[in-house]
């Protein structure tokens, strides 16, 4: 393409046409680049080396992709689905246990993700906690401290959590 770089796979896209639909999520700059000059020193590589070289996509606001047989069918065939979660740890504070959210799907926004969490514990799809707040700031641009009932199992929540809310997606 006539361009510097491979602008589609770097910033990603989206988009709708009559019956079908496309998305492709973004990828590392450097990681690209390198693909490129593979590609232009060796144009008969296979794909299996071009994974090594971009191993995935770069969602900008972090999570966590689960598994790698979805990129892998995706970078093959075109089509696939990746599972992404957030990235949560479990902490103790105050003889109580909270959930600390430092990063969230792609595409999912902070104040969704706790407006969908309210609504789940205030229809009582969800067991367990006892307030969610946003502490997010310069320093952390994504923190989202979930509060757990003392009688809660964390691992347990955590997992209903991501069943239930935004926290974990997929992209397709």
């Amino acid at each position: 393409l006539p361009a510097r770089f491979p602008n589609l796979l770097v910033n990603g896209s989206g988009g709708i046409a009559v019956g079908m639909a496309t998305n492709i999520p973004p990828h590392n700059l450097g990681e690209v680049i390198d693909g490129c000059f593979a590609y232009m020193d060796d144009p008969g590589i296979t794909s299996e080396q071009l994974h090594e070289i971009i191993p995935g996509p770069d969602f900008p606001t972090g999570g966590v992709i689960c598994g790698r047989s979805g990129i892998r069918r995706g970078y093959h065939t075109g089509r696939s689905t990746v599972v992404i979660r957030a990235r949560a740890k479990i902490e103790e504070h105050k003889n109580r246990y909270r959930i600390v959210v430092s990063e969230v799907p792609y595409q999912q926004f902070r104040d969704r993700v706790i407006e969908r969490i309210a609504a789940l514990v205030n229809d009582d799809r969800i067991k367990g906690i006892s307030g969610i707040r946003d502490e997010s700031n310069l320093e952390d641009p994504v923190r989202l401290v979930i509060d757990l009932k003392r009688d809660a199992d964390p691992d347990g929540v955590l997992n209903q959590l991501y069943q239930f809310s935004p926290l974990q997606d997929t992209f397709s």
